[in-house]
């Protein structure tokens, strides 16, 4: 049981850092796939364009909200109206040009935010923030199931070895009853047990035990 408790333990620990790996990689992939896409727009300063791709990003499941920001820490774009002031990167200053991510907070709940450079840093930062509660529903919906099916397994597995264990222990109890009974010299009741396997062996040597001494008992009272 401690085994496979702890079997489940590795399987969700290890299923969920693959999970949250795979939620990382998509944030990134968002906002590479922004940055590639804003940077015509923000050269040739098309801000209807640039305002729409914005918003596009900004409403796809699970984004908070989607912004650009220029080396001088201007915001240029953003799917959140008015701008919160707490989001405000003062790294957006410098020359980005690698993507990155922190944590940061939006009206109360926990934002995970991947930053990507715009045109190598050079244009500015991509910000693309996913709420946290719903990348950890993600999680949970994909791995619990797996969870519960292991432990089911679990469970099952557990069960049948039990069933097993007592249909398999049942007979030696039989016969320990029945040698109980023998060597209090109930000698009356024959050994019913029939199978093939070395408990049966012990049953019939025990049956012909009893036998004897019953004939020996018999042979005993005539004299």
């Amino acid at each position: 049981m401690l085994l496979g408790v702890l079997v489940i333990a590795i399987v969700y620990y290890f299923t969920s850092n693959a999970l949250q790996k795979q939620v990382d990689l998509r944030s990134v992939a968002i906002a590479t796939n922004l940055s590639d896409a804003s940077a015509g727009y923000v050269s040739r300063k098309s801000s209807l364009e640039l305002d729409a791709l914005i918003a596009k990003y900004g409403r796809l499941d699970g984004v908070a909200y989607a912004y650009i920001q220029d080396r001088k820490g201007a915001i240029l774009a953003t799917s959140l109206q008015p701008f919160p002031t707490e989001l405000k990167d003062s790294s957006g200053a410098d020359r980005q040009q690698s993507a990155n991510s922190r944590v940061t907070e939006l009206r109360g709940r926990t934002v995970y935010e991947t930053q990507a450079p715009l045109l190598d840093g050079q244009l500015g930062t991509v910000h693309v923030g996913v709420w946290a509660d719903t990348v950890q529903q993600d999680l949970r919906a994909t791995v619990l199931p797996i969870v519960g099916l292991i432990a089911l397994c679990l469970f099952i597995g557990i069960g049948l070895s039990t069933w097993l264990g007592s249909k398999a222990i049942r007979p030696i109890l039989e016969l320990k009853s029945i040698a109980d009974d023998i060597s209090r010299g109930h000698l009356d009741a024959s050994v019913s047990i029939q199978s093939n396997d070395e408990v049966g062996e012990l049953a019939r040597s025990l049956e012909r035990m009893r036998a004897s001494l019953k004939a020996a008992m018999i042979r005993l009272n005539r004299e």
